[in-house]
């Protein structure tokens, strides 16, 4: 039954994440953004039957790291890869229309009876109108928040605002030997009133654990 379907997330860092699900009963790994190690980062051991790629930089499209024989999907689109259904969304790296550091897409997969979203190297200070209505309603909203080369916290909020997820998972911020000097993720989560949130290293969700009508603020260890 569809309340017994599983997600598994594992966040490794930067914007890289590892989704398994089983939509056909057949287990589907899914990466998205894995980076390569000049950012200070140990490269982690990851295998995929699919990989996201949101823009062409060093930190977020080193697909030769991936084990196996995965589908590459690196723009916009509707995929269909083993019963997970992708859809990419044309967007911006930064707040004049791609001029600085060029596009970047917005992922959102459809997977176990939930809708995630992941925004890539989102730079626009909010999302347009038909932006909020291609992403349209979603379970679990991944978000950058660490500035310079994104959005900030503030910008974060407010599109996550726009979204309207039922649960955030913020990302692409300062962490232990990432090389790159990013800001913090402690502004999102004040601003998010969630100052000081436990955090997990693995996250195994159901769709039925999404029934609070406030969004859930969820930290993730890499």
């Amino acid at each position: 039954m569809w309340y017994d379907a599983t997600m598994q997330i594992m966040w490794k860092g930067q914007a890289c994440f590892v989704l398994t699900a089983s939509p056909n009963k057949e287990t589907v790994r899914l990466v998205i953004d894995p980076y390569d190690s000049s950012i200070g980062l140990k490269v982690p051991s990851m295998e995929a039957d699919l990989v996201l790629v949101s823009h062409d930089h060093h930190d977020h499209n080193n697909i030769k790291a991936i084990k196996g024989d995965p589908v590459v999907v690196s723009g916009p689109g509707e995929y269909d890869v083993k019963g997970v259904f992708v859809r990419g969304i044309s967007s911006w790296h930064d707040e004049e229309q791609g001029k600085k550091r060029g596009l970047n897409t917005i992922y959102v997969i459809e997977a176990e009876d939930m809708r995630v979203c992941h925004l890539g190297d989102l730079g626009q200070s909010e999302l347009t109108p038909e932006q909020v209505e291609d992403i349209g309603d979603v379970d679990i909203l991944m978000v950058p928040v660490g500035g310079v080369y994104t959005i900030a916290a503030k910008e974060a909020a407010k599109i996550t605002a726009q979204i309207e997820p039922r649960a955030v998972i913020p990302m692409h911020y300062l962490i232990p030997k990432l090389s790159i000097k990013l800001e913090k993720a402690d502004e999102f989560l004040k601003l998010m009133g969630h100052k000081g949130a436990e955090k997990t290293a693995k996250l195994n969700i159901k769709r039925k654990d999404l029934t609070s009508e406030e969004t859930q603020v969820v930290v993730m260890e890499p």
